[in-house]
């Protein structure tokens, strides 16, 4: 997958035979991430929200993501919103060139291939729009996805001991860049 446009829509199979999509988000998502977000909320492990935005606030993310040159995408499986990927860029002129990656997927679309897909697009999106790093967090008791980061080239920067409290255990969240 090469991308050659800032905000491109890319279609391929999963590997359950489903056709998936993954294209920029628009206002009209914002129910179908909402009620994602709370369906991950409620299993309580990976997602760093305690409760979903409003509609009304995630349209406002939507505009203004679009409006200053962030990536967010959803995944689209069947009309439904499975999944989204998302790279903040730094707030400041001096940081434009750095990145913030966040990604979910909802239970039923795990395994499908589809977070593979969502680094793919995300590092070419970055390269696209001259991102010089991208930096993730992901908790040690999520060791599929810390592969997954390792193998598109993420490398540990640090770890921030005991950073959450999980399912009655604390966890380090370990912090991950990549250099372009």
């Amino acid at each position: 997958m090469t991308i050659t446009t800032k905000n491109p829509t890319v279609t391929f199979e999963a590997k359950n035979g489903k056709r998936v999509t993954i294209r920029p988000a628009i206002e009209r998502d914002a129910q179908y991430i909402t009620e994602a977000v709370r369906e991950i909320i409620s299993a309580g492990e990976f997602i760093q929200k305690d409760h979903p935005r409003t509609l009304e606030e995630e349209i406002n993310f939507i505009e203004k993501v679009i409006e200053e040159g962030h990536m967010y995408v959803v995944a689209e499986v069947e009309g439904e919103i499975v999944g989204i990927a998302r790279v903040l860029r730094g707030e400041i002129k001096m940081k434009r060139r750095t990145g913030l990656f966040r990604t979910w997927l909802v239970s039923k679309a795990q395994g499908m291939g589809i977070g593979k897909q969502f680094m793919e697009y995300t590092l070419n999106w970055c390269r696209a729009n001259d991102l010089h790093k991208l930096s993730l967090t992901v908790f040690a008791s999520n060791p599929v996805a810390k592969t997954l980061y390792e193998k598109v080239g993420f490398e540990e920067e640090g770890v921030f001991k005991e950073q959450a409290y999980i399912n009655g255990q604390y966890v380090d969240e370990i912090y991950m860049s990549v250099f372009f």
